[in-house]
């Protein structure tokens, strides 16, 4: 389904469509908007995620809300100017996909939200316990891609993968899998103004580290 070129970013997620297209950008006369699709997890909580297909893949004029989609392609960051700070925009970038009938999802499959990474720690980890004494590690982690681009993907571990995590260096070479999430936070804009913010990540469930002669 991915030729090589991808091998290193591939997603695929099983969801429903739950917002308009919106255009985001053109490259070369051919345009790219962003459409927001649910996807459920296994608490049956719910994770909003943002994907960028091409007008060439779907009639962007309609509105798909409440069509179960079906979707591969790459987790993909770009740079938006915001005044003097920049703002690492995260989403789905489309490479195929299928509208489905709900009665065509397997059980097993109606879930879907998968993630394979191979890239390279560019930050060192952040490792912090929770009140409850629970292990986190935030490793933001750059995926080349062909002509010297890179996305830069924050993924969170937890538990003994976040303590793994936590002794990996800068440059290190990673394989992580995982599921794709949104995630509210609030952000404290003045003294008397917070904002609520949606976070991209990769919630992180094997991680491991690449020797390089084995690459």
């Amino acid at each position: 389904m991915l030729d090589k070129v991808i091998e290193n970013n591939r997603v695929s997620i099983i969801g429903e469509v739950v917002s308009e297209f919106e255009f985001s950008h053109e490259v070369f006369g051919e345009g790219f908007y962003l459409v927001n699709v649910s996807v459920n997890r296994l608490s049956d909580m719910v994770d909003i995620i943002p994907l960028m297909i091409s007008e060439r893949l779907v009639d962007v004029t309609k509105d798909y809300r409440g069509r179960k989609i079906e979707v591969s392609g790459q987790f993909r960051s770009y740079n938006r100017h915001e005044g003097v700070k920049n703002k690492l925009i995260l989403s789905i970038f489309v490479r195929e996909m299928q509208f489905i009938e709900e009665e065509e999802i397997p059980e097993e499959q109606a879930r879907t939200n998968q993630i394979f990474l191979d890239g390279y720690v560019c930050k060192p980890p952040v490792y912090r316990k929770t009140p409850l004494g629970r292990e986190i590690a935030d490793i933001l982690v750059a995926v080349n891609r062909p002509y010297g681009k890179s996305d830069y993907i924050p993924c969170i571990a937890w538990g003994r993968n976040a303590r793994y995590a936590s002794t990996i260096e800068v440059g290190g070479h990673l394989q992580i899998w995982g599921r794709v999430q949104s995630r509210e936070y609030t952000k404290k804009i003045s003294e008397e103004q917070v904002e609520k913010r949606v976070a991209y990540e990769v919630s992180v469930s094997k991680i491991d580290v690449v020797e390089e002669d084995e690459a």
